[in-house]
């Protein structure tokens, strides 16, 4: 028999094995994530084409070559164009936004030479083999799958993957495992159904395309004991991607069983009535997928309307993803000739972040904006082809169930991605290649255009080969990872390397990643640590992170603390507003307010939020010694928020500051203008009943609060204040009755702290002094604070046991700023002063006392916390 009358060479069979292994192996490295994959990828690609054209030419087949191969390979030579370094002038007519980069932040740094288009060419490296390999893969598959035994064969890969998939994470979760196969935890992702995959929806991609082409598979197969094993598979597949609790992908996975069903009965109608048996077949297969997916929402039905309830309304959905992409765009607009180069996303995108976002974003989950931002116009240009492609190989003659099927699933799948990026990742990206390759085969008859065939010649042979080589060797600068860079550079910073070190291998890292902030930012923070003498460099440093990110909180706050140290306060205190409002909510309260000494450095720290002004104010009243400035400040600030709804807070938060100074005019002119702003409000009330305790009008005030807690039962503020009342009138029993009432509403830790330390001072009362120290020490642990410390030692000290309440004092020490120490220090040395001398006075008491053996005793054992002796044999 002739070789090309064979069903299949050896060779192609080869190619096949090579295809089904990447369909294989994809989703189990980490659903295409792990770093490894790539050099398999390639190469498995690079040999199923080569074993495919050697097989092609020993059967005598020309080789196809689909529209659709065109945007992979074009793909391929953008990406190459995007590499190649560019002089100055042209780099500015090429990509404005790269040449402004280079002249802002590179050059003065010494970095001068000419610059790719790509804002992070390691990435685009990758890119390059990336499309190259899939290009290769997609070619394979076209010529493999002219056989129909190879190409059910290899769609059957793809379906008992998903199928697999689908297997691994019912079984964890009947197992109740969280991490993947009991031994590899995720560290940042949290899938609902623990597989390879770390990403619900890029799972529920695959899945969703296993199970269309698993249903084309058992329809195409005619006896029932072949057809039941797709079947299965596909049910298996599309309950996991119901089970996966993918918002995006269920739907679209429902919208590509409704194609399909469209599409089957266009196929009816066009075909003889001998198809009627066919189309009964196809209905029951899809009636039976229905019930799987019906058994899947109900199992899943907590998880799902879970998932709907954080869509349920259009302002939760203006904030999911979809709120994004007017930044997204703005970012591809920046770029509109050749992108920010394929890959440079999630690198390049800070830079046009107009508001802050605690995610890395680091691919749009958009197909169209990522191929406008990382292509440019070139890119629309190649999506348009594609979905050309795709609608050529739609309207093609004599498509059979299988191809009708294997269509539908890469609609759902391409669909998907406008919500997603799963063809982003090699796992989808080859399996949906893979699919398309099957129904892109040259037909059997002979009226194929030859305009895209091609014989394989020896030259044609040698392309393979090359291309493969070429992705190979784009793989080497391709190694070069951003969080590589990022974490040796936070190493050498953190590990106490001199700041020279630092710089000298920033360098190096950004002369591989010119558009990474982080990189910069480690830089100055090295500087700023230096102080005055390293602040200059590290501003000029911290102004090129802010340029790529403006965003940036902690940015802001290296450049607050260089300019600090340059004595510039009133930039340094907007710097660190700035890092405030960029999202860092401890900048202000934590390191800001503690070096502002004045208000004009108050007035310029300040957001436009009153609400952070009450906090501000709470927390300088709080500080000793920052009184004055606490109610300085908050006359600046009640006037300049007026006409704001917190106004009312800031005028109660004066009205509180005055009692405590005893200016009580003053407190109840504060209080009536809080009545006036919100008369109905419950810290009106509180306030009121305040002003006229510091008046002497005890009796009054705790008469009012009695009737408020009778309409606001349970109220904590309320509650918490009349017992405090209460206690200060000797009304003990009734103070604790109203904690005990109080109890159940209780809701977290500074409320139970607080809670025992009222029923420990109730405890004093009675002369319970031993039970109020318990509750006393316990407040102390759940809420550590100065003050808690300070009333178990004078507890402690109530009790005479001086050495316990000193060890307090100091615990209490930890807790308050160097500045503020020294009367506690004082407090402490009085009671260990007061221990020495109850040992000294017992040790002469028991000086001449015949039974030595106690002294001896009490020598060897001093006494603990509690003033008892420890035995130390």
């Amino acid at each position: 028999m002739p070789r090309s009358s064979r069903s299949a060479s050896r060779y192609t069979l080869f190619a096949e094995a090579a295809l089904t292994s990447l369909v294989v192996l994809c989703p189990l490295a980490l659903g295409g994530a792990a770093r490894w994959l790539l050099w398999p990828l390639v190469t498995l690609s690079g040999a199923a084409a080569v074993l495919a054209a050697i097989g092609a030419k020993r059967q005598g087949q020309s080789l196809r070559v689909p529209l659709l191969a065109v945007p992979l390979a074009v793909g391929a030579g953008l990406c190459a164009v995007q590499l190649v370094p560019l002089p100055s002038g042209v780099l500015t007519l090429v990509s404005p936004e790269a040449a402004a980069l280079r002249e802002f932040a590179l050059v003065p740094l010494g970095l001068e030479g000419a610059r790719p288009v790509s804002l992070d060419p390691p990435a685009t490296w990758r890119e390059l083999a990336k499309h190259l390999a899939y290009l290769l893969a997609f070619l394979a598959a076209v010529q493999v799958c002219r056989s129909r035994t190879s190409r059910e064969r290899l769609l059957s890969a793809v379906v008992f993957t998903g199928a697999g998939l689908a297997v691994v994470g019912l079984g964890h979760a009947l197992l109740g495992m969280k991490s993947l196969f009991g031994v590899w935890p995720w560290v940042h992702a949290q899938p609902t159904l623990v597989t390879p995959f770390g990403n619900p929806n890029h799972l529920a991609g695959f899945l969703g395309l296993a199970s269309t082409v698993g249903v084309g598979l058992a329809l195409t197969r005619r006896q029932r004991a072949r057809a039941w094993l797709p079947a299965l598979a596909a049910g298996v597949s599309g309950l996991g991607v119901v089970l996966s609790l993918s918002r995006g992908g269920i739907a679209f996975y429902v919208f590509g069983q409704a194609l399909l069903a469209v599409l089957l009965l266009r196929q009816r109608r066009a075909s003889s009535e001998g198809a009627t048996p066919a189309w009964a077949r196809s209905t029951a297969a899809l009636m039976g997928l229905l019930a799987v997916l019906m058994v899947g929402a109900y199992t899943a039905a907590d998880g799902l309307w879970a998932e709907a309830r954080t869509t349920d309304s259009v302002e939760k959905l203006r904030h999911s993803k979809v709120s994004l992409w007017p930044m997204m765009a703005e970012a591809a607009r920046a770029f509109p000739l050749l992108g920010m180069g394929r890959g440079a996303f999630e690198v390049a995108f800070p830079r046009y972040q107009s508001e802050p976002n605690p995610n890395t974003l680091t691919h749009p989950e958009n197909a169209v904006l990522q191929a406008a931002a990382e292509l440019g116009a070139p890119g629309l240009v190649l999506l348009a082809v594609a979905v050309w492609g795709f609608l050529r190989l739609l309207r093609r003659g004599g498509l059979e169930t299988l191809d009708l099927a294997a269509l539908s699933g890469v609609a759902a799948l391409a669909l998907h991605d406008l919500f997603d990026f799963s063809l982003e990742l090699p796992a989808c990206a080859v399996a949906a290649l893979v699919v398309l390759g099957a129904v892109a085969r040259p037909r059997e008859r002979a009226s194929e255009d030859p305009a895209w065939c091609v014989k394989p010649s020896a030259r044609v042979l040698v392309t393979g080969p090359a291309l493969a080589l070429v992705a190979l060797v784009a793989l080497v600068p391709g190694r070069h990872r951003l969080e590589d860079a990022e974490a040796e550079l936070v190493k050498l910073v953190t590990s106490g390397a001199s700041a020279g070190e630092a710089h000298a291998r920033g360098l190096t890292l950004v002369d591989r990643h010119p558009a990474d902030y982080l990189l910069y930012r480690l830089m100055a923070s090295a500087h700023a640590a230096r102080g005055r003498e390293g602040a200059g460099e590290a501003l000029a440093l911290v102004n090129r992170a802010l340029y790529l990110s403006p965003l940036d909180a902690s940015s802001h706050r290296v450049a607050a603390r260089a300019l600090l140290s340059l004595g510039r306060s009133a930039q340094g205190f907007l710097e660190y507003r700035l890092a405030h409002e960029a999202g860092d909510a401890s900048v202000l309260l934590g390191e800001a307010l503690p070096q502002a000494q004045s208000l004009a450095s108050l007035t310029v720290l300040t957001p436009r939020a009153p609400a952070t002004a009450v906090r501000i104010v709470d927390s300088l009243a709080n500080t000793p010694g920052r009184m004055a400035l606490a109610l300085e400040y908050a006359h600046w600030a009640r006037e300049h928020f007026a006409g704001e709804p917190e106004v009312a807070a800031l005028w109660a938060r004066e009205a509180r500051l005055r009692i405590i100074r005893g200016e009580l005019e003053a407190a109840e002119a504060a209080r009536a203008e809080v009545e006036r702003l919100a008369p109905d409000a419950l810290d009106t009330h509180l306030l009121r009943a305040e002003v006229l305790r510091a008046q002497g009008r005890r009796e009054e005030a705790l008469h009012s609060l009695e009737r408020l807690l009778a309409r606001f039962p349970g109220n904590v503020a309320l509650s918490f204040q009349l017992a405090a009342q209460q206690l200060d009138a000797g009304l003990t029993r009734r103070a604790k009755e109203t904690l005990q009432a109080l109890a159940p509403f209780i809701t977290d830790y500074a409320q139970r702290a607080r809670l025992l330390s009222m029923e420990a001072a109730c405890l004093e009362r009675e002369g319970l002094l031993s039970r109020a120290l318990e509750r006393r020490q316990t407040a102390a642990r759940l809420a550590p604070s100065a003050d808690a410390f300070f009333a178990v030692a004078r507890t402690q000290e109530a009790l005479r046991r001086y050495d316990a309440a000193a060890r307090s004092v100091h615990e209490g020490m930890r807790h308050l700023p160097p500045s503020a120490r020294a009367e506690a220090r004082a407090w402490a040395e009085r009671l260990e002063g007061a221990e020495r001398e109850r040992v000294e006075s017992r040790r002469k008491a028991l000086s001449d006392d015949p039974r030595a053996e106690e002294l001896e005793y009490l020598l060897r054992n001093p006494p603990d916390a509690d003033g008892e002796a420890r035995d130390t044999h």
